[in-house]
């Protein structure tokens, strides 16, 4: 299946120059999401995957799915204010802007073995804040796993500068 076919492009969304890639085209058609889901899973099938750790809030929708399909708990890594338990918190920097995620302190187990998964990587601060709470964690961090990567924004050299190999799906240069 053509994934990137699946994947609408909208310019200038949030601001000008920036080329949004809208995943919720292919999440709302059945057989490409199913289908994203099943590849996506592919790599990670048979490694006893403890806990998929998605990024606040469509890697809830694709951790979840993978979660199930790996037959893995789900961890949700959360904006600020969203989880009522005692938090690690990690800040970072976005294209256009700042945020935190936050992860609960009992969410993972030492060596336990975590996927993190977002819909998209493009400069890598989201993520690096993702693989940083694991690490807090002592999660044995098997992958960080993408929809899309926008290669020539740096995320994924990013992360695996980190020590994280890096999967992603569909990928978009010049973006």
């Amino acid at each position: 299946m053509d994934f990137k076919s699946k994947i609408r492009t909208i310019p200038d969304y949030p601001r000008e120059g920036i080329m949004f890639r809208d995943v919720s085209t292919l999440m709302a058609d059945a057989d490409a999401f199913a289908g994203a889901v099943e590849q996506l899973c592919k790599p990670f099938e048979g490694l006893e995957i403890s806990k998929v750790a998605g990024i606040d809030a469509r890697g809830f929708i694709l951790g979840g799915a993978m979660a199930v399909h790996l037959n893995a708990g789900f961890l949700p890594l959360r904006k600020p204010g969203k989880l009522p338990y005692r938090t690690f918190s990690e800040a970072y920097e976005l294209e256009y802007g700042s945020d935190a995620l936050h992860m609960h302190v009992d969410g993972v187990e030492e060596g336990e073995k975590v996927l993190l998964v977002d819909d998209l990587i493009a400069t890598g601060g989201t993520a690096e804040a993702g693989v940083k709470l694991l690490r807090r964690g002592r999660a044995d961090i098997v992958s960080a796993v993408f929809l899309v990567e926008l290669p020539d924004l740096g995320g994924t050299r990013r992360v695996r500068n980190m020590g994280v190999e890096v999967n992603a799906l569909v990928s978009f240069d010049g973006d």
